[in-house]
């Protein structure tokens, strides 16, 4: 099924952008009381690994083995030279028999670049925001995806953000929080935010979000790039505090199927 997706016209460049919907499996039984779900981020670096080759059934094993409810995804090609012009989300979509979204932030070799989004539940609109920036050349940009739980509206967002510069970051999460500060569903955001928990990017998160991995593993560092000798931590799981938000548990997955490792958490969203 084709599915138009909305825009929002804001301070930021909208793009209204298309989705192919393939069958989802079945809901998974959730509580009355809480939203349990289960969260990750993953930069799939167009689906190539450290060994250098492009295996998207590769990539999407590792989601599956997971079971994630919803999954950010970064690093992602469609119709591009590079990645032998395959529409990778459809494609991942199909391998996950997951729904998804797609949101391009660049046009390259002939083909998108940019951020997507997987949900085990059928996703209801989508809204695409491209980020205004400082000096790097490279334009990105956030999908948001409003996904239906149980007739409960969840807001899922996906971001990569500036890797060059740490104003350029700052400028970029400005934009970010700006652009859902008057979301009224729960709210879950994550990404690659190619920011250390000491940048400037990750604190102004913090003011208004947690973060899963604190929650859920504060005892560990959650290194996630490089995926062979993880020596940073700059891909997270963020909830809105007031949203009633709590970690059960983060982990992240070892695996060698991009450059870096995928981030996963248990939550549970209570009602007000």
């Amino acid at each position: 099924m084709m599915r138009r997706l909305f825009l929002v016209i804001g301070p930021f460049v909208a793009l209204s952008i298309f989705s192919v919907c393939p069958g989802s499996s079945a809901l998974p039984l959730i509580p009355a009381s809480t939203q349990r779900l289960r969260v990750m981020t993953y930069n799939i670096h167009v689906g190539v690994g450290m060994d250098k080759k492009l295996d998207l059934p590769r990539i999407a094993g590792v989601i599956n083995a997971q079971h994630p409810d919803l999954v950010g995804l970064q690093e992602v090609d469609r119709g591009v030279t590079r990645t032998q012009r395959i529409d990778e989300m459809a494609e991942l979509a199909k391998l996950t028999r997951m729904d998804y979204a797609f949101a391009f932030n660049l046009h390259y070799q002939g083909g998108q670049y940019g951020v997507a989004v997987l949900s085990r539940f059928p996703i209801r609109a989508t809204d695409h925001r491209l980020y205004q920036n400082t000096r790097e050349a490279e334009r990105r940009g956030f999908i948001r995806a409003e996904v239906s739980v149980r007739g409960r509206l969840i807001n899922f967002v996906t971001t990569h953000l500036d890797y060059q510069y740490d104003d350029g970051r700052l400028f970029e999460a400005q934009q970010l929080l700006s652009a859902l500060k008057d979301l009224k569903n729960p709210l879950i955001v994550v990404g690659d935010f190619n920011d250390i928990t000491a940048g400037q990017a990750y604190q102004l998160m913090r003011y208004q979000f947690g973060d899963a991995w604190t929650e859920g593993r504060p005892a560990d560092e959650g290194f996630s790039y490089p995926a062979d000798k993880p020596a940073k931590r700059i891909d997270y799981i963020f909830f809105r505090s007031t949203d009633r938000v709590r970690t059960k548990r983060a982990w992240i997955v070892n695996t060698l199927a991009s450059d870096h490792v995928p981030v996963v958490a248990d939550v549970g969203i209570g009602n007000h």
